[in-house]
């Protein structure tokens, strides 16, 4: 099966520079989304017409695992002029399946449906009926087959009144295609060469039209503006919120969860509301996170507690650890087993061995933190010199008092103390206690200022 992929619109009532088919659902650009179901089909050739944007689009698609043919529709002159760009790149002895970049959570299964029902022989149609058709081209039928497709503009009162609609995806014999599309005509109210003709022509050369629907009306749902992009936004989160909650996830409230990547979750994972899931995710059993959350390419070991409002990313947790609230954890944390980070504690590019703690204002970038260290509030690892980066290191049974800076590289040895207020320059000797601070001294008949009257 030949599949086109059209994705040439301009989108004007997007009011954006980013053209239309690249505006992200659940945090991927449409057009990516039909990509990859059109890709689950397995196409012999797989084409996508692009033209307003077109150099944005181009670079997405020069960033698709397996490689994607173009064709440029320039200037756009409707739905039929567009396919017969792809033409050349198309296998005439294939039947050739029609999806739109703007068109973006028709599934997988309806379009195997509608290649059933076309064959290799008929065109076939995907249609569903609307209680509110305006502005959709109108399936005509005679005696129960279909005839031809109307246009809102071109239609009569009557055929307004029919609720059948042409989805715009269809299924059309290879070569019988590349006949039609020759003989099409824009002699109709926008001067276009609709693609909607070739039905009347299958009907003159005896080519039966056939028709499949979808399994919910959303999938054929396109996006033409910003509000029908938050609507089908918020159509496909409440799909992916009823997945999870039919595969035993709690939910606190269904309608207030974002998915934009993959979230895989084990048993009894409770997730409060307001949480974000970006790429992919994984959660082990027992869970939770707390509301307000933000999770991005990261994996939570099994039994983890992530209080409210943390921000985790590329980041690994061990099991039984404690987040948060206002944790945030960067890209390369890795934290062991019955790790406790606290509130206002940041993380970057380190590892924390098990049961270790930072409870709460503190900063640990680019350091190897062992077992069972505490780590006190004020803490900060100086990493950063201006220009470049150093790493420190806290053995095994460290306790680093409050309001302490180590100015990497540094080391702390084994079952070390630092004192509150120690600026570690050096590194301190296992199982000693080191202190930097100046000496505490009281100044006899000092006073404070006043304020002086003006």
């Amino acid at each position: 099966m030949n599949v086109v992929i059209l994705a040439a619109g301009m989108g004007k009532r997007m009011q954006s520079a980013l053209p239309k088919v690249l505006h992200p659902v659940a945090g991927k650009p449409m057009l990516s989304h039909v990509i990859d179901t059109a890709r689950s089909l397995s196409p012999h050739q797989l084409c996508v017409i692009y033209g307003h944007g077109g150099a944005a689009v181009l670079d997405l698609l020069s960033k698709q695992t397996e490689p994607v043919s173009t064709a440029l529709q320039e200037p756009q002159l409707g739905t039929g002029h567009a396919v017969m760009q792809a033409l050349p790149a198309l296998d005439e002895d294939q039947p050739t399946l029609i999806l739109y970049g703007d068109v973006p959570l028709t599934s997988a299964a309806t379009l195997r449906a509608l290649a059933d029902a076309a064959g290799n022989d008929k065109l076939a149609i995907l249609t569903v009926e609307q209680d509110d058709p305006f502005g959709l081209g109108r399936i005509i039928r005679e005696e129960g087959r279909i005839v031809r497709i109307v246009e809102q503009k071109d239609a009569t009162e009557a055929e307004r009144a029919i609720k059948e609609i042409n989805s715009g995806i269809m299924v059309a014999p290879g070569g019988k295609l590349k006949q039609w599309l020759g003989a099409l005509q824009n002699n109709n109210a926008q001067g276009e060469y609709y693609l909607t003709d070739i039905v009347a022509m299958a009907v003159a050369d005896g080519v039966p039209v056939v028709s499949a629907q979808p399994g919910a009306q959303w999938e054929v749902a396109g996006v033409n503006s910003k509000v029908q992009l938050a609507q089908l936004e918020r159509i496909h989160q409440g799909n992916i919120a009823n997945r999870l909650l039919e595969q035993g996830v709690t939910l606190l409230d269904p309608a207030r969860i974002d998915v934009r990547g993959e979230l895989i979750c084990g048993r009894d994972v409770t997730i409060d509301v307001g949480c974000v899931f970006e790429g992919k995710v994984e959660l082990a059993d027992g869970v939770t996170v707390g509301a307000h959350s933000v999770l991005v390419n990261a994996s939570i070991g099994a039994g983890v507690a992530i209080k409210p409002f943390c921000h985790i990313e590329q980041a690994v947790v061990g099991a039984a650890s404690i987040i948060g609230p206002y944790a945030r954890l960067r890209p390369g944390t890795e934290l062991g087993q019955d790790v406790h980070v606290g509130n206002f504690v940041e993380i970057k590019n380190s590892q924390i061995a098990a049961h270790s703690k930072a409870n709460h204002l503190a900063y640990v970038g680019d350091a190897t933190v062992g077992s069972r260290v505490n780590i006190g509030a004020g803490t900060i690892t100086c990493n950063y010199d201006g220009v470049n980066k150093f790493r420190t290191v806290i053995e095994d049974d460290c306790f680093i008092g409050s309001d302490t800076q180590l100015i990497a590289p540094v080391t702390v040895g084994k079952g070390a103390t630092l004192g509150a207020g120690t600026t570690l320059a050096k590194d301190a000797p296992a199982g000693k206690l080191t202190v930097s601070r100046a000496r505490q001294v009281t100044v006899e008949g000092w006073t404070r200022p006043v304020k002086i009257k003006k």
